[in-house]
């Protein structure tokens, strides 16, 4: 009787399986970097939102003021024009506002604000939305028709009226007690509730294709949780898109901040974010101190204009159709 022979691999070795995906993501990361890199008009992009958020973090170290700090205003340098007009003077690049603030300093701090207020509210959103996904597409059923039927409620409103929905509603069980940096938690929490619809749809889609495939009834059968399945084996086929909107949402997050605080439901004006100071400077842009609105505006556009070509960037080069 001879002893069967068993095919073996060496220790160490991987497997066919992990052989192909590590071939598939060299091969994502090869296509993506070559996307990048062939297209200068997102490297520019890309440059200029790195640009920003290194603006916004080292802003105490770059700005000649704190403009979040009374003590560091003084009113005698109130409405002071750029330092390259005739009426100009150093330190104040840009200029300053009605209180003394130079518009420079209060642009860094103000794009921190609005950019802090932008990424969290994409998580929270993001959260939310997968989560809400998974469990809709995973489990099905009546959980599945109430969590989209609300979602289609939602999208019968625009995003703006949501958030100032939600905003309204804090401020009138809350109302004085609210301090600037309780203000900035609601402003996420109103952008996150805006935004969670498009996520979860997206991931609903992709549980839908994915749970009736052969490795989740393989992940049934040895006993894994839902939980477990849903999270390791099916939501990695569904963030392609979900970073996808991620990108997006960034911009749209911040335009939204940016209109409540320019309608006067955002960020006070003691610690002013970049839709604020547009909102202040629109006081004095016909009194001819146009520098107050216009470099705030500047900022946020370049800003916006950034995130969404990285945004469409990404779209075209995560799209199977289009390798």
């Amino acid at each position: 009787m001879s002893d069967a022979v068993v095919p073996h691999t060496k220790a160490g070795a991987p497997s066919a399986r992990s052989s192909s995906l590590s071939w598939f993501r060299r091969a994502v990361e090869s296509d993506l970097f070559y996307s990048f890199r062939r297209s200068k008009l997102t490297m520019l992009a890309a440059a200029v939102t790195l640009l920003f958020f290194l603006l916004a973090i080292f802003a105490s170290v770059i700005s000649v003021q704190n403009p979040f700090d009374p003590a560091q205003l003084q009113l005698i340098n109130s409405r002071i024009p750029p330092l390259w007009l005739a009426d100009g003077q150093s330190p104040f690049l840009l200029g300053t506002d009605e209180q003394g603030r130079d518009v420079l300093s209060a642009i860094l701090y103000g794009l921190r604000i609005s950019l802090i207020v932008g990424v969290l509210g994409v998580v929270f959103s993001g959260v939310l939305g997968v989560v809400l996904g998974l469990i809709a597409g995973y489990v099905g059923g009546a959980v599945d028709s109430l969590i989209m039927r609300i979602a289609d409620v939602q999208l019968t409103f625009p995003a703006i009226l949501i958030a100032l929905l939600v905003n309204g509603i804090v401020k009138s069980v809350f109302g004085d007690r609210l301090d600037a940096m309780s203000m900035l938690g609601v402003l996420v929490f109103a952008i996150g509730l805006s935004f969670w619809v498009q996520y979860a749809r997206t991931v609903r889609g992709s549980v839908l294709v994915e749970k009736n495939k052969d490795y989740v009834a393989a992940a049934q059968l040895i006993g894994l949780p839902a939980p477990v399945i849903m999270l390791r084996h099916v939501l990695p086929n569904a963030m392609g898109p979900v970073l996808i909107i991620a990108t997006i949402n960034l911009a749209l997050a911040i335009i939204t901040e940016a209109t409540l605080s320019f309608l006067g439901s955002g960020m006070p004006d003691t610690m002013p974010s970049l839709g604020t100071l547009i909102r202040i400077g629109n006081n004095y842009l016909f009194s001819g101190e146009w520098w107050i609105i216009a470099f705030p505006g500047f900022a946020l556009a370049a800003l916006i204009l950034s995130i969404n070509l990285l945004g469409d960037w990404l779209r075209d080069a995560l799209n199977p159709k289009l390798r």
